[in-house]
């Protein structure tokens, strides 16, 4: 419980969670209320009815299970007072800068302003209200907002950013959890709490104690298998492919993306961009076809395991990834806005890049008799991690439903030919 316990919070996933005083006033800014309007998984709803839940109880997860490693007595002995607090409200405000629909979002944002979700979070923790809030309570809001998107880089405090922001953080151990309670399709039980009672510091760095390497292989296979069954599912995938379509063909009458203030782009959450999108003339029909649950159909999937060059550009290069769309559309004699294809490495998936494994080794260790710390190699310690290391390459071509056939027979021609 924090010290200066102001009242808890009951979390479906979590139980109670303490907050403090300044913790509730940072809650209570609007930054933090518009994340009760804006789901986590916009598009999995059409699959998994359950999934409606939102990044606002997210945020204070991330915060409740900072908290915990900050407790950890390993972690614990090393943080100041002042350390502890400023990790909480940092990992409380970390996802205050997602745009509507969350990950669906991003690739506006990238395409119109070469910015993403994390650049938006910064922003806002400098320059909107939480800024004056945060000045009054002592805190750097300079200093917050690089400790919430993991880039403070405080000298000889890597493992700040690290709670927040690396392979095994409580970002990705919070939506882990909450998202497949939400969905139902668990997959794999997570013990994070295990993962978070086996962290330590090796040098200024966080790491895992190998005692706990089952709980860590389960981590790694919980997101493998969530990735497929939640955040690529194919379904959900159209969804997100027709909310996107939505917001881009919409964006020059709406400007999605020409806000010039925090406040400008606070107003923007799921509830006034649906009701904005349903209005205008150019998205309407893509709304309507949501609302009456006309998906886009899934004409071609296919996983791939090799190393191929005609594979990277697919999954690296969206000029490529276009010219591969017009040869299918023109094979299949559709217009080619009618042929999509869609892989997990696009910003409009959600957590595209926490699936594919980090090539960068997670430090891990033995502690030996004496109490020292040996590290490891985790890709030599466990094999279940060296195979799954960076193998979720699916390809999937989308198309409406009256293209369908057409559409296989001519990606199944074009894209045959793949090894």
């Amino acid at each position: 419980m924090p010290k200066a316990y102001w009242g808890e919070i009951k979390d479906p996933v979590h139980g109670y969670v303490y907050i403090t005083e300044a913790e509730k006033n940072i809650i209570d800014t609007y930054s933090m209320q518009r994340l009760r309007r804006l789901r986590q998984l916009a598009g999995s709803e059409y699959v998994y009815p359950g999934a409606n839940h939102t990044r606002f109880e997210h945020s204070l997860g991330v915060m409740y299970l900072a908290g915990q490693v900050l407790e950890n007595p390993n972690i614990s002995r090393v943080v100041s007072d002042e350390e502890i607090d400023m990790c909480r409200v940092s990992a409380l405000l970390h996802d205050c800068g997602h745009g509507p629909f969350s990950h669906v979002f991003e690739h506006l944002l990238i395409k119109n302003l070469g910015k993403t979700h994390e650049d938006i979070t910064a922003w806002i923790i400098e320059k909107s209200e939480v800024s004056d809030k945060l000045s009054k309570m002592g805190y750097n809001s300079k200093e917050i907002a690089g400790l919430a998107v993991g880039k403070l880089q405080k000298k000889n405090r890597a493992f700040l950013d690290q709670i927040i922001s690396s392979a095994v953080d409580v970002d990705k151990q919070d939506f882990i959890v909450r998202d497949t309670y939400h969905t139902g399709a668990e997959y794999g039980f997570v013990d994070v709490y295990r993962l978070i009672h086996a962290l330590d510091l090796l040098g200024e760095n966080l790491a895992v104690e190998l005692g706990a390497l089952s709980a860590l292989e389960a981590f790694f296979i919980a997101r493998i298998e969530s990735f497929k069954s939640i955040y690529f599912h194919r379904v959900g995938r159209a969804a997100q492919i027709m909310l996107a379509t939505a917001m881009e063909k919409a964006n020059n009458e709406l400007g999605l993306t020409a806000f010039k203030t925090p406040e400008e782009y606070l107003k923007l959450d799921d509830y006034t961009v649906w009701a904005a999108l349903k209005k205008c003339k150019a998205s309407n029909e893509i709304i309507s076809n949501l609302e009456h649950r006309r998906m886009l159909k899934c004409a071609y999937e296919r996983t791939f395991y090799e190393k191929d060059a005609m594979i990277s550009n697919l999954f690296s290069g969206e000029a490529y990834r276009s010219q591969v769309q017009t040869e299918i559309a023109k094979e299949a004699g559709v217009k080619m806005e009618s042929v999509i294809i869609d892989v997990p490495t696009v910003p409009s998936v959600p957590y595209h890049h926490a699936v594919l494994m980090e090539s960068r080794e997670l430090p891990v260790f033995v502690r030996s008799q004496s109490g020292g710390k040996k590290l490891r190699r985790l890709s030599e310690t466990s094999k279940i991690f060296e195979t799954l290391k960076g193998f979720m390459n699916i390809l999937r071509v989308y198309t409406n439903s009256s293209d369908r056939a057409k559409v296989e027979v001519a990606t199944e021609k074009i894209l045959g030919v793949i090894p």
